[in-house]
């Protein structure tokens, strides 16, 4: 059996990321989503072990200091992390993994794993991606605008992923998403295992 493939997907908030993994991951059986540990407290309709590992700081710090992320980063006053035993582990059983992540994650990841696959989601517009910020109802107009601002940041970033999908119409954004799986998994590479076997 092929060992699976790490997949990044990043995106400026708003754009539709956790959507479009969400969608994904219902359409393929094979492709499993990474949970992140988080300092965080969580939101009304998240859960513990489904959305996040939410810890306290000391239990992430300690985490840290045994070694145990692939890469974290401090987001608004918050630790988030993912964790190496339970990527491996999904990797292991030939399921593809994505790690929903930010430009910085990504870096500190590719420069670990550099067979790692990049995906960038992207907002049609910057006006689109304000609309669907203001329209989410989750944040105050300073915290949009503060959205907003690293948006830029990670617009700045978009030509460093290998693939860029823009979301203007989701059903085609998510089949284009799903289409770089497919072909990934048609390398000769993952294919080997196989191969080896005619």
């Amino acid at each position: 059996m092929s060992s699976g493939q790490l997949y990044l997907v990043s995106a400026p908030s708003g754009a539709g990321k956790t959507s479009m993994v969400r969608e994904l991951i219902k359409k393929d059986e094979n492709i499993k989503l990474s949970i992140s540990h988080t300092t965080r407290a969580p939101r009304a309709s998240e859960r513990h072990a489904k959305d996040y590992f939410f810890v306290t700081k000391p239990e992430f710090e300690e985490l840290l200091r045994q070694n145990s992320f692939l890469e974290h980063a401090n987001v608004y006053g918050n630790y988030y992390g993912t964790s190496k035993d339970a990527v491996f582990a999904m990797l292991a059983t030939g399921s593809d993994v994505i790690l929903e992540i930010d430009w910085q994650g990504a870096q500190q990841i590719i420069h670990k794993l550099p067979d790692t696959i990049h995906i960038s989601i992207a907002p049609p517009s910057i006006e689109a991606l304000r609309s669907r910020l203001s329209a989410r109802g989750l944040d105050d107009s300073a915290t949009i605008e503060h959205r907003m601002s690293q948006a830029e940041d990670e617009i700045d970033h978009l030509k460093e992923a290998e693939y860029v999908v823009i979301n203007d119409d989701f059903a085609q954004a998510v089949a284009a998403m799903h289409a770089i799986f497919i072909a990934e998994r048609q390398k000769y590479i993952r294919q080997k295992p196989l191969l080896d076997k005619l």
